[in-house]
């Protein structure tokens, strides 16, 4: 329903460096919008950024340079002031001047865009010590006339006292304070910066809302096409089959075979990106560890195993064609010979069953090479640390991601890729489609899984979605099909 009453203008204000910009950069999910920079006075201009909603433009916030000396310009303006004075005017006239012989351009800018907005988030940085020149900025913006919010940032850093800023803020007169780190992104606690919002504008109250329905719609959309990204990537490489006829040489095959599964995993990793708006190359050595979109431990090195916390189940990982991410099945050897689709393979994921005699009979007289189960092991809980890395990560981060724990992997992933290994024709890396309905309900179930395998705490602000608005039309595919870019809108 479009809504009559315009959209609210919102100014970000507060003293520089306190992450007003940051602050943008995450809500509207544009990690280049603005500069952020450890230097003051970063920001030297007013900018201007849409929230969107499923009716177009919701809110309108515009960043501000930072507040420099508050209380050298509060001395001059109450001057001229005489007691009792509404200081509205007196602020219109100074904005309107010289802006004492140009001493208070950055200040100037702030009251300009004050006076004709409808509200102002006024950015804290918890880190810092309240002093008197916080004091000196908060009244001389009130006497703008425009109510404020005060948002504590970096409340999730060490060194952050939140509730030393709530008493003081309440001394102002300032009971209504909320909470948002623009680093450490947490979805519930943006929904309370909209709601708080919605208090101070009561006659936006409908807007607002509209907004966080849109908001969980649209990251539980994500979540879903971001799961079903990781789960199309493990049956991809569950199914995956080269065939190997008798005097070939295996090196070279094998060496193909992990070659097109190391593309399928960096397609894979582009799309989640993607799906969050995140440009990894602007981040320096990332520790997940993907560097420039790829991750810096091959898929096949046994140290990835290692720094995963994944253990090989038998000698044949550690030792044969299997612990080099690639099992050679062979059509000649007894099932009981055929350790490799044995206990090595039922030691991760329990795979051990899922090449019964008939299929090993059909096999007879060449070799297969297929993804061994600690490859299939490493793809998975290494997607899923990063999809939980980028569910708690701010559009203003500029450090390497961190891998966050991936949490339990529960049976229902090993009994679904059990059915995807007996299943190579699901496989779209064998040339195939894979589009059949029984592959594409065992992605859906593995998503699903995959889903529950996160911690709570990362997934709670998708515990309410609208299911109309969930959707798998954005799926990994393979690098001949290569994953659409994401929408570049700003409510993403």
């Amino acid at each position: 329903m479009k809504l009559e009453t315009p959209s609210p203008h919102i100014a970000v204000v507060g003293h520089t460096n306190t992450g007003k910009t940051s602050l943008l950069r995450t809500l509207a999910r544009d990690p280049r919008f603005g500069e952020v920079d450890d230097r003051p006075a970063t920001t030297q201009s007013v900018q201007a950024i849409d929230l969107l909603d499923a009716d177009g433009v919701a809110i309108r916030l515009f960043d501000t340079p930072g507040l420099e000396d508050a209380l050298s310009l509060a001395a001059l303006l109450h001057k001229e002031m005489a007691p009792g004075d509404d200081p509205v005017p007196h602020i219109q006239r100074f904005v309107e001047g010289d802006h004492g012989n140009g001493r208070f351009e950055q200040e100037a800018r702030v009251l300009r865009q004050m006076l004709h907005s409808d509200a102002a988030l006024y950015v804290i940085d918890a880190r810092e010590p309240v002093l008197p020149k916080h004091r000196a900025e908060l009244r001389l913006l009130a006497e703008c006339g425009r109510p404020i919010l005060p948002l504590l940032n970096f409340v999730a850093v060490d060194g952050a006292n939140p509730d030393a800023w709530r008493s003081q803020l309440a001394h102002s007169g300032l009971h209504w304070v909320t909470a948002f780190d623009t680093v450490v992104f947490d979805f519930d606690a943006e929904v309370r910066v909209f709601d708080a919002l919605a208090a101070l504008l009561d006659a936006q109250r409908t807007r607002m809302q509209a907004l966080v329905r849109h908001r969980r719609e649209q990251r539980h959309a994500q979540l879903r096409a971001a799961t079903l990204a990781i789960a199309g990537l493990l049956v991809d490489a569950a199914g995956l089959r080269t065939p190997l006829p008798k005097d070939a040489e295996a090196s070279t095959a094998r060496e193909a075979l992990r070659d097109r599964l190391r593309q399928a995993e960096d397609d894979c990793v582009t799309l989640l990106l993607q799906l969050f708006s995140f440009e990894l190359g602007a981040y320096q050595a990332p520790a997940l560890p993907l560097k420039e979109g790829r991750w810096r431990l091959d898929l096949f090195d046994a140290e990835t195993a290692r720094a995963l916390g994944i253990r090989g189940g038998s000698g044949a990982v550690a030792g044969g064609a299997a612990g080099m991410g690639v099992d050679l099945f062979s059509g000649g050897l007894s099932l009981g010979a055929g350790t490799v689709v044995g206990a090595a393979v039922g030691a991760l994921f329990g795979l051990g069953e899922d090449l019964g005699r008939a299929t090993l009979d059909r096999m007879r007289g060449q070799h297969t090479l297929v993804v061994a189960p600690d490859t299939l092991q490493i793809l998975a809980t290494r997607q899923l640390q990063l999809l939980a890395a980028l569910l708690r990560r701010g559009h203003a981060s500029q450090q390497p991601l961190k891998a966050l724990s991936s949490g339990r992997h529960p049976a229902a992933i090993g009994r679904l890729l059990r059915r995807a290994r007996a299943h190579p024709e699901w496989s779209r890396l064998n040339g195939g489609a894979g589009d059949s309905s029984a592959a594409e309900r065992v992605r859906r179930q593995l998503a699903e899984a995959l889903e529950a395998a996160l911690q709570p705490d990362v997934t709670s602000a998708e515990a309410q979605p609208a299911a109309s608005q969930v959707s798998g039309s954005v799926q990994y595919r393979p690098s001949s099909d290569p994953p659409p870019h994401a929408p570049a809108r700003h409510d993403q």
